[in-house]
């Protein structure tokens, strides 16, 4: 059945359908562009005897890393060490944001102090931090474990066990036993235990108003049943400790200058956004909320924990996640003072092998990968926390 005129004329007429045919010549235009400027590059890689592909990941890769979470020497081949670059990102990233979002809302909240000294110390912090680029940050924090601190035959060691130098912070750890595993299992299942308990807590403050001491009970669990792991396991003491040989040390725990100025700098950049993340969040709760919760008698950590985050939250949460982003982000500096994060040993493997192309391809997939894990948690974490209307 042909159209009509009439028919034509609305059929161009409909958003709906213009929406469809404006998609599809949207989505032809993309697929032609990413063809050409792909079979351009193959092309000229080809042209230059450029090899392609990721075949070299399989190679040796022949260059040594400072650092690494697992087992690694040069003889390994590329993946290897891009894994290693990858746990060490991953590390810094993780403890970052576990202190930055402590230290942002422990100044967030000293912001709103009613005590002049203590409001003014968290305004300036605030300042100072934020108006310096992180990167003049890190490269202070570099120049101070380096320049600053002693050679290791002059290290400060305060105790025994203890040492603090420019080869880094050397500490003592307890020497291998397998009663660790249990234990670390042991706070695995106080940590369910803890978060069954709060739950189970809250359920019974809502129905009866009774609180239970959920904080002093976690601290008992997670400290008291490793403790308690350790005693069955023949309670162990052995420690390794760190010893002076030759021009540094061997034994114990090293963090390095590299890791600690990194991780210093990200955390005092980023809590100084957070902090003032937590108080526009604080300051957004209407203060008949906390005149009413006074009303019934709360002291002011019940006010805070109970009354006063709960509502901030849905206003600290979509930028908190930001800065969780941006310092994730922003770990890829770690280039500029010598720690091998992800961008760094990538670097390596490109100058090594002349792959920019899959090189810079992987470093982007890498930093996507954190990018959406951390907005999907943040994300349920976000609806898990809304607020229900009732």
């Amino acid at each position: 059945m042909s159209l009509t005129k009439s028919d034509s004329t609305s059929f161009w007429y409909d958003p709906d359908k213009r929406s469809v045919i404006y998609q599809i010549g949207a989505t032809c235009l993309f697929v032609f562009v990413a063809w050409y400027l792909v079979s351009n590059t193959m092309t000229n890689l080809e042209s230059q005897n450029i090899a392609t592909g990721f075949g070299f990941l399989n190679n040796e890769a022949s260059f040594e890393i400072g650092e690494s979470l697992v087992e690694y020497s040069a003889a390994d081949t590329y993946i290897r060490a891009l894994f290693v670059g990858f746990l060490n990102t991953l590390l810094v990233a993780f403890i970052g944001i576990i202190f930055t979002v402590i230290l942002g809302t422990i100044i967030g909240i000293a912001r709103l102090s009613t005590n002049w000294l203590v409001n003014k110390c968290a305004a300036a912090y605030i300042e100072l931090f934020q108006d310096i680029p992180v990167l003049l940050q890190l490269f202070f924090w570099y120049a101070f474990f380096y320049e600053m601190l002693p050679s290791p035959r002059n290290a400060v060691n305060p105790f025994d066990g203890l040492f603090l130098c420019n080869r880094g912070l050397i500490f003592g750890i307890p020497a291998a036993h397998p009663v660790h595993k249990y234990m670390l299992i042991s706070i695995v299942i106080a940590v369910i235990a803890i978060v069954v308990i709060k739950k189970w807590a809250q359920t019974r403050q809502n129905r009866t108003g009774q609180i239970f001491p959920v904080f002093y009970t976690s601290v008992l669990l997670f400290l008291g049943l490793p403790f308690i792991t350790w005693l069955m396991g023949g309670a162990p003491t052995q420690m390794d400790v760190p010893v002076l040989k030759g021009f540094n040390f061997r034994g114990g725990m090293v963090v390095s200058p590299e890791f600690a100025a990194l991780l210093l700098g990200l955390v005092l950049y980023t809590a100084a956004f957070v902090a003032e993340v937590v108080r526009a969040g604080i300051q957004s709760v209407s203060k008949g909320q906390t005149e009413a919760a006074m009303a019934i008698g709360l002291k002011p950590g019940q006010r805070l924990n109970l009354i006063i985050l709960p509502q901030a939250l849905r206003v600290i949460i979509p930028p908190l996640t930001s800065q969780m982003l941006n310092l994730t982000k922003n770990s890829s500096l770690a280039v500029a003072i010598g720690y091998p994060d992800f961008v760094s040993v990538a670097g390596t493997a490109i100058n090594q092998t002349g792959q920019a192309i899959e090189g810079v391809l992987l470093i982007m997939i890498v930093y996507l990968f954190f990018s959406l894990t951390t907005s999907a948690f943040m994300n349920w974490y976000n609806k898990k926390m809304k607020l229900v209307e009732r």
